[in-house]
């Protein structure tokens, strides 16, 4: 039986329908301000007037036909805008997110019409949450829409990306000529990706048998490749000489070493909608630059496609290098081991740290000292030291291997003793893959794990010195004392690559503020001095030690090594930060699925707290999609957790060691789609295991 409100919805909707094509210019309008970013494409923004109306016209019919939202056919300029999204590397948050403010300014729009055509506050009442609880239907199916067909976009887009990719990897650097290599690079570029490359190579390169100077302020460079070879659009033929200005683009990007994205190219290339400048480099020095056009007739570069090419550009540039390189092996592996070693400070906020990489001075060669720091789920970091047995290329191409796989293996949070168990049998490998003897390949290690929440250190040793610790001054009697520095007494493991022997975690709790060393032995082993001396040193300079962990560094390397020392030394300082515990959110919850709701509650009663109501949705999302996961497969007991830091960290905890995995969903599949939302939600996302049961979290960017 019709009832009253089924009536008032017909003949809003019969109302408002006249209307759509205003009142969809005028949502656009409304959601314009807030994310500008989706108008920055003329053809995109044509299509989305047309999907904002289609989508309007779709909900009216439910309105006026009491239709159910499985009933209501979805208009297809919305799969149009996904798509276009997708391939432009619009965030697919931020497309649900004009979604949804498009929405409620629909809803406002409606209940306003319905104000004016009754002044009844029941019935408006009434109408009002009718159209909530259909809104949020529509809003439901029409979202999986979308996400389906960006998803499927995405699938295509990596499809030829790893296409590219794997042409550039298979076709780049077929021999060792120069010329040769950077023709390759330029007919890799112009298949399917860009309608013109060039390649500039500094003239330095080409002539010098060392390491290439830095740029000049306008260094001279070569064209060594072009296509299309005669395009008129460009004033330098292949193979002349020529200089960039010292304030252009080309310039910059060859100064800074920095990748650059323009558009509107016309004083620069005529005829050309967007260019691509990245600087070829290789080992830490740059060799020249290529450049990729697109014409006005072809859609712009984005930042996928930078990436892409940065890739590909890469890839060129190793080879290239290859090419040049010098033969003479202390400076190889000299510029090896810088380029492995981390370059920058990783951005995370569970410690101040800084690094040091000394190279000997010894004739017999660089050797194979490393160091790390990994940011890792939940707010926690680990920090690395580690040496490899041996000097020269050999050993610095081993320690780019080892912490290769030591950042493997804290990508799946392993303990500190189960990630130098798993090296351990990685070195053993090596060993037989090289054919060397039992122990004639070795490496010794020390790994540590924060966690600013508890402020837990987790520490292991492979045959590595121990690390150094200060604790920070405590105040006695309103007088300051100095900190305490104390050698953590722990057990020590056998070095890698001997294999059968155990390795353990020690861990203990340390006051914010700390002051945690972690170093080579080419630190503290002399001909001069003793092992027990040095550490004497060592402990009386991180009594004294500034605040700053880079002036920390400095200070005992200065100290302990006032001159060239004999081996390679590795220094990694980190200063502890504890999280307040005001930005830790956590919540029990029962393996019943009515607790899921009580979960999402939780979650958005807590980032309301914390200023982050715009997160709300997605983060009810995922809190919805992980708690339900560990309810359905996991164990109980269940756990929920939400982190505030340079991030926001949903965390959802259970007893199973059960791993979860993303899986295809088919067409008519009800499940299998969770934790590809989640994934599509979230900035990262994963799982870690520990001796109590599994984590699997998920990170979002904070808003600017």
């Amino acid at each position: 039986m019709e009832t009253d409100v089924d009536a008032f919805l017909r003949r809003l909707a019969q109302g408002l329908r006249p209307r759509v094509n205003p009142s969809a210019d005028a949502v656009l309008r409304g959601i314009r301000g807030e994310l500008p970013e989706l108008w920055e494409y003329e053809d995109l923004a044509t299509v989305m007037l047309e999907e904002t109306a289609g989508h309007m016209t779709a909900f009216l019919d439910m309105l006026e036909h009491g239709l159910d939202a499985a009933e209501v056919e979805l208009p297809a300029p919305a799969l149009e805008v996904a798509r276009g999204s997708a391939r432009r590397g619009i965030p697919l948050r931020k497309l649900l997110r004009a979604f949804r403010l498009a929405h409620m300014t629909l809803l406002q729009q409606i209940q306003a019409e319905a104000a004016r055509l009754t002044a009844d506050w029941r019935l408006v009442n009434d109408v009002t949450m009718r159209l909530i609880t259909m809104g949020f239907a529509y809003v439901d199916r029409s979202s999986e829409y979308v996400v389906a067909a960006y998803q499927k976009e995405r699938d295509r887009r990596l499809q030829w990306r790893l296409m590219l990719t794997d042409a550039a990897s298979r076709r780049i650097g077929s021999t060792l000529d120069i010329t040769r290599t950077a023709q390759e690079l330029a007919e890799v570029g112009t298949e399917d990706f860009a309608d013109l490359v060039t390649v500039d190579l500094l003239d330095a390169v080409l002539h010098e048998d060392g390491p290439p100077p830095p740029p000049a302020a306008e260094p001279l460079l070569r064209r060594i490749a072009q296509l299309p070879a005669h395009d008129g659009a460009l004033p330098v033929a292949p193979g002349r000489t020529h200089t960039y200005p010292t304030e252009s683009e080309p310039a910059r990007a060859l100064a800074t070493g920095l990748p650059l994205l323009r558009h509107q190219t016309a004083s620069h290339a005529p005829g050309f909608r967007s260019v691509l400048l990245l600087p070829l480099q290789a080992r830490g020095n740059t060799l020249g630059l290529v450049q990729f056009f697109r014409a006005r007739t072809a859609a712009p570069f984005d930042d996928d496609d930078l990436h892409l090419a940065q890739e590909i550009a890469a890839r060129a540039a190793v080879s290239i290098d290859n090419a040049r390189r010098c033969t003479h092996e202390r400076l190889t592996a000299l510029t090896l081991q810088r380029t492995l070693l981390p370059r920058h400070t990783v951005e995370q906020s569970a410690v101040e740290a800084a690094s040091r990489y000394l190279p000997s001075g010894a004739r017999a060669g660089v050797g194979g000292d490393w160091y790390d720091v990994i940011p890792l789920s939940g707010a926690r970091v680990a920090l690395v030291v580690g040496d490899v047995v041996g000097r020269g290329l050999h050993a610095a191409a081993t320690m780019g291997r080892l912490r290769t796989a030591v950042r493997a293996f804290a990508d799946i949070d392993l303990m500190p003793d189960e990630l130098l168990t798993h090296l351990d049998d990685v070195v053993i490998r090596l060993q037989r893959e090289e054919g060397r003897s039992d122990g004639e390949l070795s490496a010794t290690c020390v790994y540590a794990i924060y966690d600013p929440v508890s402020r837990r250190c987790s520490l292991a040793s492979a045959g590595h010195v121990l690390p150094a610790l200060r604790t920070p001054p405590a105040a006695e009697d309103g007088r300051p004392a100095p900190g305490t520095v104390t050698f953590p007494e722990m057990p020590i493991g056998p070095p890698l690559g001997l294999g059968g022997f155990p390795f353990e975690t020690t861990q203990f709790e340390l006051p914010e503020g700390s002051l945690l060393a972690l170093y080579t032995d080419g630190l503290i082993q002399s001909r001069s001095r003793d092992v027990d001396t040095a550490r004497t040193v060592l402990r009386d300079v991180l009594t004294r030690a500034p605040e700053s962990p880079d002036e920390v560094c400095d200070e005992l390397l200065a100290t302990l090594l006032p001159d060239r020392p004999a081996d390679d030394v590795a220094l990694l300082v980190a200063r502890t930060r504890a999280l307040d515990p005001a930005h830790v959110a956590t919540l029990d919850l029962p393996s019943d699925p009515a607790a899921v709701a009580g979960a999402r509650a939780f979650a958005t009663d807590r980032l309301t707290a914390w200023g982050l109501e715009e997160l709300s949705f997605t983060t009810e999302l995922m809190v919805s999609e992980l708690v339900t996961n560990a309810i359905r497969y996991g164990k109980g007991p269940i756990q929920l957790r939400l982190i505030l830091q340079s991030t926001l960290t949903c965390e959802v905890f259970d007893t199973s060691s059960t791993a979860p995995h993303m899986r295809r969903a088919r067409t008519f599949d009800e499940g299998g789609r969770g934790l590809l939302l989640v994934a599509q939600l979230a900035e990262r996302w994963g799982t870690r295991h520990n001796r109590e049961g599994k984590v699997i979290w998920a990170e979002q960017p904070l808003p600017a």
